[in-house]
């Protein structure tokens, strides 16, 4: 699994369609200092478009991202 990245806080926007998760995300990295990482859980298959493209639109690290058992999950450092 990923014990590589050290995650400072875990968002389970499962069962939530767009625009959900991303307005979850952005509150959840907000609250987070500089470098930590949020892992964000969720089952919404457009999420792996709109997290990337808000990632690039706010300058956040997408560090990785896992697929399986129709569950997308994000790891996203927050470097701004």
């Amino acid at each position: 699994m990923s014990s590589d990245i050290k995650v400072d806080q875990v968002l389970d926007a499962k069962g939530m369609s767009c625009p959900l998760p991303i307005l979850k995300t952005k509150k959840a990295v907000e609250a987070l200092s500089k470098d930590q990482v949020l892992k964000v859980e969720t089952t919404d298959p457009g999420s792996k478009n709109d997290m990337s493209s808000w990632a690039k639109r706010t300058g956040n690290q997408i560090m990785k991202v896992e697929e399986g058992s129709g569950t997308f999950t994000f790891y996203i450092k927050k470097t701004a």
